[in-house]
């Protein structure tokens, strides 16, 4: 049996938890250690999800040669430099996502991953799902004939706090690096990273960032993508993928459904898909790290580093759009 893969995990919230959880239901892993900016939060979280140590500083963690990999769980405007803490010391990194503020900090920490000959990925889930790697075979096939539009919500009425780091510009807050992401993401992997234009428009609330955000994607082929994330708007929160012979839509929350339905040009279902998750859709990135790092890979072909950087490019010039910068770009 292949040695186990010991994992690190930086934060003690909510997200930290739910990744927490599936590792302990992914084989071939160690929850090894976790850190929090307290002991006492650390202890906790060690004693409640089975982690053998706790350290009350992210630079012990850091420090600390015994763990293979660390999942940053950290707030948004902390990624950057927490990925850089771990990468500087040898660590291999799984980081939340988005990845940083903008593309020059994510460039910044690719680089540094590289020098220091590092695993390092973003973790965005959805793209090692099996319902949606199932998307992208039916594509790939041909089911819809080419894709010439796609349209994916994300909205969740979000009771305004200015405690929450969502409302935070100072965290990195907002719905386009919260939400958008992963319309972007959806998107892009479809239609292609590069559109040849990108029309925008936000609602930003008053601490600076957008409670609300539409975003237009067009392509030079002439496909387009029409996007939407938002703390204060109802929706489906599905996705739609049209090509010139069939559409495809997905179950609501489509960055974590396990349902899509493939559907003919003249909206005759022909195939279903029902891929019910093992654990709680965390495992499946986990799964692709591992193997990346048992195959001595430092990028993963499913997140390449290219994808992360593309998208990013595109939520900062979103930004320059609505004249939205974060206080460390002031």
């Amino acid at each position: 049996m292949e040695e186990k893969i010991r994992w690190g995990i930086l934060g003690t919230g909510r997200i930290a938890k739910t990744f927490a959880e599936a590792l302990r239901g992914t084989e071939g892993c160690s929850c090894y250690a976790v850190a929090s900016r307290t002991k006492d939060k650390a202890d906790a979280f060690a004693k409640e999800n089975g982690f053998e140590k706790a350290y009350g500083s992210y630079a012990e963690l850091a420090a600390d040669k015994n763990v293979d990999i660390v999942y940053i769980a950290t707030p948004m405007s902390s990624h950057y430099g927490d990925s850089l803490l771990c990468l500087k010391n040898g660590r291999h990194v799984l980081c939340e996502k988005s990845l940083a503020l903008n593309t020059a900090q994510s460039l910044e920490m690719i680089e540094c991953a590289k020098k220091n000959g590092r695993f390092f990925m973003e973790a965005m889930w959805m793209k090692c799902r099996p319902s949606f790697l199932k998307i992208k075979e039916w594509i790939a096939e041909g089911k819809i004939g080419t894709p010439q539009y796609v349209r994916a919500d994300f909205c969740s009425h979000i009771p305004y706090n200015s405690n929450d780091r969502l409302f935070r510009a100072d965290c990195g807050g907002g719905a386009l690096l919260d939400m958008s992401v992963y319309d972007l993401a959806f998107a892009t992997s479809i239609l292609g990273t590069k559109p040849e234009k990108i029309e925008s428009t936000a609602r930003l609330g008053r601490e600076g960032v957008d409670l609300s955000n539409a975003i237009i994607l067009k392509y030079k082929n002439g496909s387009s993508a029409s996007l939407l994330a938002s703390f204060e708007l109802p929706s489906l929160n599905n996705a739609v993928v049209v090509g010139d012979r069939g559409s495809i839509v997905t179950d609501k929350w489509f960055f974590c459904c396990n349902e899509a339905t493939l559907y003919d040009a003249d909206g005759i279902v022909v195939e279903k898909c029902s891929l019910p998750v093992k654990v709680n859709g965390y495992e499946y990135e986990i799964m692709e790290a591992n193997r990346c790092l048992r195959e001595g890979l430092l990028e993963s072909p499913m997140i390449p580093h290219a994808d992360t950087i593309a998208i990013m490019q595109i939520m900062d010039e979103c930004r320059k759009q609505w004249n939205m910068k974060f206080p460390e770009e002031k």
